[in-house]
């Protein structure tokens, strides 16, 4: 949940071309111009990989500070959405219907949802997106990134999250039998496993069918197996048996695996390619809602006093997704988000597109001044990113979030 990027697009290049989902090391292409940003849009990076999805944080951060969001600005994601009901990262011209060119995605379209839901009033839309979301659903009882994708955690975490915003309950939620919950065990690594990894989640299992741990889809399929969207609210320490099989056990087995990873720094670490050494911020404020809505506020506590501490520079480069990301962290901890390591984080995020309708405190009007970066969240630029897609040979580079995807111990 968050500048959410690269695995999941290498997944989809790989879908699309059989590429590997390796990156290759290639040039950064130089980034064509951007398109004429649209009002009601947050940020002021090209959105063509994260538009959808950098509004839907937006919006959703707000909606839970109390915020009523500009209503530009939820016409804008409104005015995405396909006749099928999905949507796609970005349409220039959303006056143009979607044909079969049209690259529509689960992620975003779940995101939207959790974002259309929580404002209310969009019950047509969202209806017709969970219609959607349910035909592009795997046999495993999962979803990939694409609709003929392989299903993997962060996808079908996020699917969970917008059929639970719905009203729908994700157990059943079927195909042939198999729902997202049993996806989930699939790509699960054994909690009494030998090594790091034991409890957490895979992104998809590699080419040899191996489950490797990776820290983000932990995060994400803790809020899954959950049933939890984006938005969590603090939770108790449930009274889990260990290795307890089901939704429960899988939730407290990854939050297992990320306090052990969050153990020795406070915070996890980029895997990206050149960013060695590097802290990841996305990931940690994605690890913190996951702990905190599996055993509480007081279980993130550490994460969550680091963030507040050295966030603040990484959010300002990196716009409108990383501000809600921290919003939603604060949230999920009941931690002010007004007040965030001295930061007013909501005021940020309001800065960053149209003045919302009610902000609870002075907002400058349309202001881009915090999200005039191509950064991808983790310090590494969006284009290199892009350069990644054209050398798995697709020249396509899918961006739809924060996140970085990559394999992580």
């Amino acid at each position: 949940m968050n500048v959410r990027r690269s695995a999941a697009a290498l997944a989809a290049v790989t879908a699309l071309t059989g590429a590997a989902a390796a990156p290759a090391v290639a040039a950064s292409p130089s980034p064509s111009a951007s398109p004429t940003l649209p009002s009601g849009l947050y940020g002021s990076a090209d959105p063509t990989y994260d538009g959808v999805w950098r509004q839907s944080l937006a919006l959703l951060a707000q909606d839970t500070v109390g915020v009523k969001p500009a209503a530009r600005a939820v016409e804008w994601l409104a005015g995405q959405q396909c006749s099928n009901g999905a949507w796609a990262p970005f349409r220039v011209d959303p006056v143009l219907a979607c044909d079969a060119k049209t690259m529509v995605d689960t992620n975003s379209t779940a995101a939207a949802v959790q974002a259309l839901a929580a404002l209310g009033g969009h019950d047509d839309a969202t209806d017709r997106a969970v219609t959607w979301l349910k035909s592009a659903q795997n046999k495993d009882g999962g979803w990939g990134y694409t609709a003929t994708g392989a299903s993997d955690t962060n996808s079908t975490s996020v699917v969970i999250g917008a059929l639970t915003a719905v009203g729908e309950k994700p157990a059943d939620v079927r195909k042939d039998g198999r729902s997202p919950y049993d996806a989930l065990q699939r790509l699960a690594l054994p909690c009494d496993g030998a090594g790091a990894g034991a409890g957490a989640f895979a992104f998809q299992p590699d080419k040899a069918g191996k489950l490797v741990a990776n820290a983000d889809a932990t995060a994400a399929g803790v809020l899954g197996a959950l049933g939890k969207g984006m938005v969590a609210e603090p939770g108790k320490r449930a009274e889990v048996a260990e290795c307890e099989a089901g939704p429960k056990g899988l939730a407290a087995n990854g939050a297992a695996h990320l306090s052990k990873a969050l153990a020795k720094d406070g915070h996890l670490m980029s895997s990206l390619p050149g960013a060695t050494d590097q802290p990841d911020y996305g990931n940690t404020a994605d690890a913190v809602v996951a702990l905190a809505a599996q055993g509480g506020a007081e279980r993130a506590a550490e994460p969550l006093a680091w963030l507040e501490k050295n966030s603040a520079a990484w959010a300002e480069q990196s716009g409108p997704a990383a501000y809600a990301q921290l919003i939603l962290a604060a949230h999920a901890t009941g931690t002010d988000p007004r007040d965030f390591g001295g930061t007013d984080l909501v005021k940020q995020l309001n800065a960053t597109g149209p003045a919302p309708q009610t902000a609870g405190e002075s907002t400058d009007n349309a202001s881009k001044s915090g999200s005039a970066s191509d950064s991808d969240g983790s310090g590494v630029s969006v284009w290199w990113m892009v350069g990644v897609g054209l050398a798995a040979g697709a020249g396509i580079g899918f961006l739809i979030s924060g996140r970085n995807k990559r394999q992580q111990p």
